[in-house]
């Protein structure tokens, strides 16, 4: 990755999950320092400000806040479609996880005359549920799904007709707590998975290595969307969907330094943090230590 111009992006949603207080995670992000760090790395930083959701809209048992997600997602679309335009790096900050459906079909669509993106999605769990298989109706449990072409299609559906990324070159990385109708259907779209016992048997350099080789051979670039949950909850409470025994603060770090390392990224998402249920903003820290080492910062 070597684009000096940087566009963060916030975006004020928590529609799309079960508990509230996501929404402020672009704040605490930006709070850590997050602008400073990265201009003291080199880049010319340009903060878009927030996007707001609509306060009202209408809302399906199995598509929870809809219309709201969607309007956000729309707007989010928009906008990192001129940072692209602008030849700028988009750094999306969340906000729940609903927002990759706005992001990554910018970037698929930016890109679709150059070829294909690759995507690495970091999360400890699938977000490949549509509206048939979700048991919640939570719409952050449903981006990857529908940016890769198994729906909810209305969730990527902006009138700019999608480009839908191809599973073989989709990763889900420390995934440890799938529904089993999303894993069945990751199976049947053949997507690449691995989970926590992958990183456990064979350590996060084999499984990173072997990622972005997936995500990075034979496509113009990585998107890298990080959800701090797959982070185990003593490293990153601050989120709304912890789930215990995820990867170390170590194997978080190295995941973004591979990513850095390989210099195929185009650009990221980092959700999911929350800051009502944070100690100290540590998981808002963590998240800009994490953006900040996938654009190089280096340890030595």
């Amino acid at each position: 990755m070597n684009k000096k111009d940087l566009d963060i992006i916030g975006v004020q949603i928590d529609f799309g999950a079960a508990r509230k207080g996501v929404a402020m995670g672009p704040l605490a992000i930006r709070y850590a320092g997050l602008k400073q760090d990265l201009r003291a790395l080199g880049y010319n930083v340009y903060d878009k400000g927030d996007i707001i959701p609509p306060d009202d809209g209408m809302s399906l048992r199995h598509m929870i806040n809809f219309e709201q997600v969607n309007a956000t997602n729309k707007h989010l679309y928009e906008t990192v479609k001129a940072t692209l335009e602008r030849g700028h790096f988009p750094i999306v900050l969340g906000g729940d996880h609903s927002v990759a459906a706005g992001s990554v079909s910018a970037v698929a669509k930016h890109y679709e005359n150059e070829g294909e993106i690759g995507i690495i999605w970091i999360d400890a769990h699938g977000d490949w549920n549509n509206e048939k298989s979700t048991l919640s109706g939570n719409m952050h449990g449903m981006p990857y799904s529908a940016v890769c072409g198994w729906g909810p299609d209305s969730m990527v559906d902006f009138g700019q007709t999608p480009h839908f990324v191809p599973t073989a070159h989709c990763v889900q990385v420390a995934g440890h707590d799938f529904d089993k109708p999303e894993a069945a259907r990751m199976k049947e779209a053949g997507m690449n998975v691995f989970s926590m016992t992958d990183i456990d048997r064979r350590g996060m350099y084999a499984v990173m290595k072997e990622a972005i080789e997936i995500a990075g051979q034979g496509t113009v670039g990585i998107h890298l969307s990080f959800d701090v949950d797959a982070i185990t909850p003593e490293y990153a409470p601050g989120t709304g969907t912890p789930v215990p025994d995820g990867i170390t603060a170590r194997e978080a770090f190295l995941a973004a330094e591979m990513i850095a390392d390989s210099g195929k990224l185009i650009s990221m998402d980092l959700v999911e943090v929350n800051p009502i249920l944070d100690e100290r903003n540590k998981t808002a820290i963590m998240a800009s230590d994490l953006i900040q080492l996938a654009l190089g910062k280096k340890v030595y």
